[in-house]
């Protein structure tokens, strides 16, 4: 999911584990007694993680690595990567077949097609299965097995700014798209730099911002088995986006903007609107500076509101001998007083049935529990979104540039999708 924790949110500068860290990735060690099925002992096994902030993911994964040692008698190494690298150095790391045992990454099904992972039956107990949301399943799930195995997710929703929403005489969020481009223009319009909506297209998470978009106008990535990435409503939904960064009321440079930069905006209090989840109300209500409401995000299409949500995985590399220590890090990663414990301190939201009654209790996370179970994820298990991904990351925001083109845009995303990728 490209996501993180408050103000280091994925696009900000993150310490890079060198390239050459990545040597090994060999499983169950040979000289702890791995390297063959059916062999026991103590072994050896890798875990390579996004980092998701600076002050909390490696020290979970250190002290998660302490307790599954004291428990099973197995070592974890662990790597720790920025989201800016983890994409590139994961693909290295399988080109040159230096495979870690568990990978923290948010697409998985180009690994299943290549017969790559283990499936849930081999390293998921039946209990561990059972508390799983439905909807990660489904996520996770490629040709009828369970893949992708969650690790935390998130929900989007609007963040408004109260204050400037009461200086530009606005009563409250916007209910419709024409709503949000009367309010926008009415903040920008109070001078000071002052951007209306915060309008993120940069490389890093594209297709996010997009998605809670076309979904709210009756859109789609894919439409059963058929990809729908040029479809009327994806085309209308781009439209609107370019005309309101031509109406002036976003940052400048949409199509260079990063997730990271459009939160950052709107934490120094200079943007109305944009699209946020639990992370950035933790920074908000942490630094107090901006007066801020959430709210669900308004539709074109007169019909209830949709939400993007978001999971990434900890999927499971099938290699001699490290069968029995990936199903032990399974076994106690699941367990609620580590895997809740990781998604509280990330500041995001539960994967599982048990952490979903957990967090109940939070009044301040209810708008992102409510519509948790039934979000809409884009289609990470279709082996070909990887690359789709890609494209839509390096090339959506050109279509809001000054002579860019939604339909052209989408066309040729379509014929991406069309041609495998």
């Amino acid at each position: 999911m490209k996501t993180t924790k408050t103000i280091l949110v994925a696009g900000s500068t993150a310490t890079v584990l060198a390239l050459s860290a990545c040597g090994g990735g060999t499983g169950a060690s040979q000289s702890e007694g791995g390297g063959g099925d059916g062999e026991s002992g103590p072994q050896t096994i890798k875990l390579v993680a996004a980092e998701y902030s600076k002050d909390n993911t490696k020290a979970f994964w250190d002290s998660f690595a302490k307790t599954y040692n004291g428990e099973t008698g197995h070592t974890l190494e662990v790597q720790i990567v920025s989201w800016e690298n983890i994409d590139q150095q994961s693909s290295t790391m399988i080109q040159t077949n230096q495979l870690p045992d568990i990978l923290n990454l948010n697409t998985y099904a180009s690994y299943a097609k290549d017969d790559l992972l283990y499936g849930a039956d081999e390293v998921l107990s039946e209990d561990v299965q059972a508390d799983i949301l439905d909807t990660f399943v489904d996520s996770g799930t490629y040709d009828g097995t369970f893949y992708g195995f969650p690790d935390l997710a998130s929900v989007r929703a609007l963040f408004y700014n109260t204050d400037l929403f009461s200086q530009a005489g606005i009563d409250g969020p916007p209910s419709t798209w024409e709503e949000l481009a009367q309010n926008a223009q009415q903040i920008s319009d109070l001078g000071e730099n002052n951007a209306g909506y915060a309008l993120p297209l940069g490389p890093e998470e594209s297709q996010g911002e997009f998605s809670m978009w076309l979904y709210n106008n009756g859109g789609t990535w894919k439409d059963g088995d058929t990809w729908a990435i040029n479809s009327e409503p994806n085309v209308e939904a781009l439209s609107f986006l370019k005309q309101l960064n031509q109406d002036g009321v976003t940052q400048n440079n949409p199509a260079r903007t990063n997730r990271a930069d459009a939160f950052d905006l709107f934490r120094s209090g200079k943007a109305g609107m944009v699209i946020g989840f639990s992370p950035l109300a933790d920074s908000l209500d942490e630094e107090g500076n901006v007066n801020y409401e959430v709210a669900p995000f308004p539709t074109n299409d007169g019909s209830e509101s949709k939400t993007f949500g978001v999971t990434d995985y900890l999927m499971a590399f099938k290699k001699d001998g490290n069968q029995e220590a990936v199903k032990a890090f399974y076994d106690l990663y699941y367990q609620p007083d580590q895997v809740n414990t990781f998604i509280k301190e990330e500041g995001f939201l539960p994967v599982t049935e048990s952490g979903l009654e957990e967090f109940s209790g939070d009044e301040s996370l209810k708008v992102y529990l409510d519509t948790l179970p039934n979000a809409r994820l884009t289609p990470t298990d279709d082996p070909t979104w990887d690359r789709i991904k890609l494209a839509v990351q390096q090339n959506l925001g050109t279509a809001v540039d000054e002579g860019g083109d939604p339909q052209q845009v989408l066309d040729q995303l379509q014929q991406t999708a069309e041609s495998g990728g």
